[in-house]
């Protein structure tokens, strides 16, 4: 038994027999031509077979994993069309005397050499995209065409690395999950398994020449490990785990598509809490109306500097358009506190759950928030977005944030950048917004409530220090009574209230909430059937 650890892109766990893909890489010899404009002729030849194979995988794409992660066949398609790129090839080929196949390769690696070199981590993972289809392309000209990647019984993907296009190929039915050496959580085929929802784990430290087709695989995307030939209680806790899901998509199946309604007619949103792109098809999965929370700092998160604002739209953009028509309310960044981020230089604090974090960084940083703002105005175009700003305390601050905004629509309008107007809410997580809701309520659109820190802040208790879990009551009554009255105050100037905190989930609670008259509970992927369950039986 032999076990790896890697990088989890979807979760979920797969025992199976492994099919592994060696990466056979084209030989490609340089060869001096006679007549160069034979070889152009031959590059535009196969350029057309290449657009066609990708319009064949983007149609096939559309179906299996829908319109927005199909997308990156529309996007190989237009790379093939780039000038840049065809001025390389030709320009090769007519000053260099070479063929058609060895000038397309080269020029792939240069382009592919040059993203990968990128400090930005959409651009690096371009780099695998540009690798493709050359690779595609060379295969054309040399008239090599596209191999089908076939296999007969439900198998575990071992490889160096997957394009988009061999991923697409394959036979859905037929995998169980996917575990590369390479790879990145931005690139394509990380997204196609996200929303194909097969459990995928990438950067595994593996050596392929070790790996056989027919080996015995656990692959836990949970824990991040793979296990080659498990022992046999290995493979009794997959087979647990296993069951576990499949009761869950057994009750999927009982309530999905079923309203969140209770038995006397009240009707409550369900929506889901995320923590980033990955978290999408969870949501999808679980049959959330929505997404309630999305937790944008992860965007900030085990990095050497500040992601940039093409980045981050590219991340908002795919949530938007993966969600459809569904609301997603994306948080501002809440840095700060117990996530601590090296390069925004927060200094130490021997407070810093009531310090320096979350608007108020933005507020004293705001070429950070507006770096923000731009990416999710420009992302808005694409789906139903509402922004959220946490840790509001003062009428003032909604002011200042309303000002900011207002600055950044303007540089957009101005630059002509299409953005909508988006629903603009804030987090109530502290005593002091819950006492001013009323002021807040004719200021913003929506209240979103975050149980964890205003039961901390309430009770003066660090929600960190295991020492004082006994003393950590999230149904204290004064809990309770904000609740109650930021509904109140949000519902009498015509505004919805809802929950995003760790008490949504709580089942215990659910009908006091209703009774309340709370709009909306945004929970965990996994909560969102037995909550929806839950409201279903109160009367």
């Amino acid at each position: 038994m032999v076990k790896y650890y890697g990088k989890t892109v979807f979760k979920g766990v797969a025992i199976g027999p492994a099919v592994v893909l060696k990466n056979e890489e084209q030989q490609v010899k340089r060869r001096k031509v006679g007549n160069p404009e034979d070889e152009v002729k031959r590059v535009g030849e196969g350029l057309e077979t290449a657009q066609a194979q990708l319009q064949a995988l983007y149609e096939k794409a559309v179906v299996e994993v829908g319109e927005a992660s199909a997308a990156i066949f529309e996007v190989h398609q237009m790379m093939l069309e780039d000038e840049d790129y065809l001025d390389a090839i030709y320009n090769m080929i007519r000053t260099e005397q070479v063929n058609a196949e060895y000038a397309v390769a080269l020029t792939g690696d240069n382009f592919s050499q040059m993203f990968a070199g990128m400090d930005d981590d959409y651009m690096k993972a371009r780099a695998a995209d540009v690798k493709d289809i050359s690779n595609r392309l060379v295969k054309c000209i040399s008239g090599n065409g596209e191999a089908g990647l076939d296999f007969q019984e439900p198998s575990i993907i071992v490889a160096d690395d997957l394009s988009p296009s061999e991923t697409v190929q394959m036979d859905k039915e037929k995998i169980l999950a996917f575990v590369t050496v390479h790879g990145s959580a931005n690139s394509h085929t990380s997204i196609l398994a996200r929303m194909m929802n097969i459990p995928a784990l990438i950067g595994v430290p593996l050596d392929l020449a070790k790996v056989q087709s027919g080996m015995k695989v656990v692959v836990d995307g949970v824990q991040g490990e793979v296990i080659f030939e498990p022992n046999e209680f290995v493979c009794e806790e997959a087979e647990r785990k296993i069951k576990k899901e499949r009761e869950k998509v057994q009750l999927l199946q009982e309530l999905k598509g079923k309203e969140n309604v209770t038995l006397s007619g009240k009707e409550i949103n369900v929506y889901a809490n995320i923590g980033g792109i990955g978290d999408v098809g969870y949501a999808l999965e679980n049959d959330a109306g929505g997404v309630g929370l999305f937790r944008s700092e992860f965007l900030y998160l085990g990095r050497d500097d500040f992601p940039s604002e093409e980045e981050q739209f590219q991340a908002y953009r795919q949530v938007l358009q993966t969600m459809g028509e569904k609301k997603v309310i994306i948080r501002t960044l809440d840095i700060g506190a117990d996530k601590q981020v090296e390069y925004f230089n927060l200094g130490k604090e021997d407070n810093p759950a009531m310090g320096y974090r979350a608007i108020r960084i933005c507020l004293k940083q705001p070429e950070i928030f507006k770096t923000q703002l731009r990416a999710l105005l420009r992302a808005s175009v694409y789906g139903n977005l509402s922004i959220m700003y946490p840790m509001i305390i003062s009428t003032e601050e909604v002011e200042r944030i309303y000002a900011i905004v207002a600055e950044v629509k303007k540089e957009l309008a101005e630059e002509q950048i299409a953005f909508k107007e988006p629903e603009q809410g804030i987090m109530i997580e502290t005593p002091a917004a819950v006492m001013i809701s009323e002021k807040l309520a004719q200021m913003v659109d929506f209240f979103s409530v975050g149980t964890n820190d205003l039961t901390q802040y309430t009770l003066a208790i660090d929600r960190q220090n295991e020492k004082l879990d006994d003393f950590y009551n999230p149904h204290h009554e004064a809990i309770l009574s904000m609740i109650q009255m930021i509904v109140d105050n949000a519902h009498k100037h015509g505004k919805w209230a809802g929950i995003c905190g760790e008490l949504g989930a709580d089942l215990e609670l659910t009908e006091t909430f209703v009774k309340m008259g709370i709009d909306e509970l945004s929970v965990s992927p996994s909560m969102v059937l037995p909550l929806r369950k839950r409201i279903r039986e109160i009367d």
